[in-house]
């Protein structure tokens, strides 16, 4: 268990199969949070909506609509600033699944309601989005068996895939970690989970290998770009913006060349204190032998950064991919 800095109110969202509610649940115990679970089973209509989508889909649209607004104004407004949050939903995607099911004088009504119930509805401060392909989800929705879900309409659910994507496309009501998890087993592979764990912490700023930068930050036009935590992600923004101030060359392949520069330096410097301390297996390099050499790896850093902005990489997240497999690798 490792409980969050801050009282956050996290939610986890994606299509139907994706894994939600596991999610939530191992977070939940991980970080020793207020868990909310959407009662989906309580609703009357769900079985006769999976049998005739069009008869039924007014009725249970309402119901969830309904339903979630009391758990958010019961169960999770009373919490907010007091304890973390993990909701396996966020009250917006009600309106995405009615969008798909409902039309004419039915969508118009729960538009309406929609509307009105959506203005005192808690805006979360981290929306996890698990993505699949509909072939990942149709094998995990069959997977756990549901007794309404197993004769579950593929051509629905790649609906409702893409839906989700549309929607997030261009959200910006609250910040959005997407998770690719086709290539993930969060349950059966306990370095998957971590990845996860440690993407969720980055986007918190809670990062347990977050770097640390000193408070005299460097700033760009008298703006602090990079905070003491902030995420690798910033960096990366820090130098895509002293690029454009400075008018650094942005060829790739001649940052390329300087990294080697830079790593060159960076060697020299460790030879000479080598040298300087007699060729020992372990050197206990003086203060201005680790200036120095900080030097040097803060410039390898820099190129980098600025190598992974030209090619267009999360160096963050490649980072963390990669260390997953190194996990999971015999050596």
């Amino acid at each position: 268990m490792s409980k969050l800095q801050k009282p956050w109110y996290i939610v986890i969202e994606g299509a139907i199969g994706v894994g939600k509610t596991t999610l939530a649940r191992m977070l939940g115990e991980r970080f020793d949070t207020h868990l909310i679970l959407e009662v989906f089973e309580e609703n009357p209509f769900l079985a006769r909506f999976y049998e005739s989508r069009e008869r039924y889909a007014f009725q249970t649209q309402m119901f969830f609509l309904l339903s979630r607004y009391r758990q958010q104004q019961h169960r999770i407004r009373p919490m907010l600033g007091r304890q973390a949050i993990i909701a396996d939903y966020m009250f917006a995607k009600d309106r995405l699944f009615a969008r798909l099911n409902l039309g004419g004088d039915e969508w118009d009504i729960y538009a309406q309601l929609h509307s009105a119930l959506t203005e005192q509805i808690p805006r979360p401060d981290l929306i996890i989005y698990l993505q699949a392909e509909t072939d990942v989800l149709m094998r995990r929705i069959a997977q756990r068996d549901r007794p309404y879900e197993r004769d579950m309409d593929r051509t629905y659910i790649d609906d409702l895939r893409q839906a989700y994507e549309d929607f997030f496309a261009d959200f910006q009501a609250a910040p959005v970690l997407p998770i690719d998890t086709n290539p993930l087993n969060f349950v059966a592979r306990p370095a998957d989970f971590e990845f996860i764990v440690e993407r969720v912490r980055s986007a918190l700023r809670e990062g347990i290998h977050q770097p640390s930068l000193p408070d005299m930050s460097p700033t760009i036009g008298g703006e602090r770009l990079l905070q003491k935590g902030s995420p690798l992600a910033d960096f990366q923004k820090f130098h895509t913006e002293l690029d454009r101030i400075k008018g650094f060359e942005t060829n790739i392949y001649f940052n390329y060349i300087r990294l080697c520069e830079e790593i060159g330096e960076l060697g020299s410097e460790l030879a000479t204190s080598w040298k300087r301390h007699g060729q020992p297996d372990r050197v206990s390099f003086s203060a201005p032998e680790t200036a120095a050499i900080g030097e040097e790896l803060a410039d390898c850093l820099a190129y980098l950064l600025k190598i992974a902005n030209y090619a267009g990489i999360d160096l963050e997240q490649a980072y963390l991919q990669k260390m997953r497999r190194n996990q999971e690798r015999k050596w």
